[in-house]
Parts: C-alpha cells; sequence; structure tokens
C-alpha cells in the first residue's frame, strides 16, 4: 500500500527519515493551531466575554489590571507552540542541505572507487543529494504559509477581545 512511500525514502537516505519525522511533528503541532483557532478560541473569547460581563464594575484601576492580564492571557493561549513551528521551518531546509551533503559524499565515493563517471553507480547518489533538498523545502514552505495564517488569525483574536473588553 505503501511501498512507493518507502521506496521515496530509501531513495533519499537516512536524512529523509529525519525530514519525515519533523515533518509530523510540524503538522502535528499545525493540525493543533487549526483546531485552537478555529474550535476553541472562539469558545475562550466567549468565555472572557462572559467573565468580563459578569463583573459589577468595568472602570477602577483593577478592572483595568484584569482586563490586562485577561488579554495577556489569552494572547499566550493564541502564541502557543507558534515559535517551536517556526524552530521546525527553520530546520528543515538544514535537514535538506545535509541530505544534499551525503549524497554528494556518496557519488565522491563512488567516483573514488570506480575512477571513472559511472552513470549508474552515481545515480543513487545524486538521488540521496537531491530528494531531501526538495522535501525540506516543500515542508518549509507549506509550514511558512501555516505560520502567517496562525499569526494573523492570533492578532485578529487579539484585536477582537481586547475591542470587547471595554468599560462601560
Amino acid at each position: 500500500m505503501f511501498e512507493w512511500l518507502f521506496d521515496f525514502l530509501d531513495r533519499g537516505g537516512p536524512v529523509l527519515y529525519a525530514i519525515l519525522l519533523v515533518c509530523l511533528f510540524l503538522w502535528t503541532l499545525i493540525l493543533e493551531r487549526l483546531w485552537f483557532f478555529y474550535r476553541s478560541m472562539p469558545k475562550r473569547v466567549i468565555s472572557y466575554k462572559r467573565d468580563w460581563a459578569d463583573r459589577s464594575e468595568r472602570k477602577s484601576w483593577t478592572a483595568r489590571q484584569i482586563r490586562s492580564y485577561m488579554i495577556s492571557q489569552f494572547k499566550l493561549e493564541t502564541q502557543t507552540w507558534l515559535s517551536f513551528i517556526t524552530l521546525l521551518i527553520a530546520i528543515c531546509p538544514l535537514m535538506g542541505l545535509l541530505g544534499t551533503v551525503t549524497g554528494m559524499i556518496s557519488v565522491f565515493d563512488v567516483l573514488a572507487v570506480t575512477g571513472t563517471g559511472n552513470a549508474r553507480a552515481m545515480a543513487a547518489g545524486i538521488s540521496q543529494a537531491t530528494l531531501p533538498t526538495m522535501a525540506g523545502l516543500l515542508v518549509a514552505l507549506t509550514g511558512l504559509y501555516f505560520k502567517a495564517r496562525f499569526q494573523r488569525l492570533a492578532q485578529q483574536g487579539q484585536q477582537k477581545l481586547a475591542d470587547t473588553l471595554i468599560a462601560d
């Protein structure tokens, strides 16, 4: 069923397995953030609104500090995992570069052993050099899209909450 995937991973070398592991972890975090922004965040906003509306007074210094605390707490909730997602996105192209270097080492080993350009023998090394680079860049590009989207959703949510928690 997944023979094509294992064949692809084998042709890309051991670095491609590491990129796959990073990719799975990155997409786990992306799916968690998608769930948060589209399912949990609206409920959290309603909860903060209700807590603010239940206050008897909303104009004192203490009330303003509580409002500031609520907005800060919400900001922390929206920023969860975003820095780690950024880190994983930055790691992917570097891992692809590592795959390129290891693949080229394989090509040079073939050249050292055969002494001439045996194209069939070098093909595995060239494949091992290019596939991790492509995979690392592809994972990073898809991650960048979602990172930008999550930052925009976080800012919009924070602004919406700040606008709704106003003093009467």
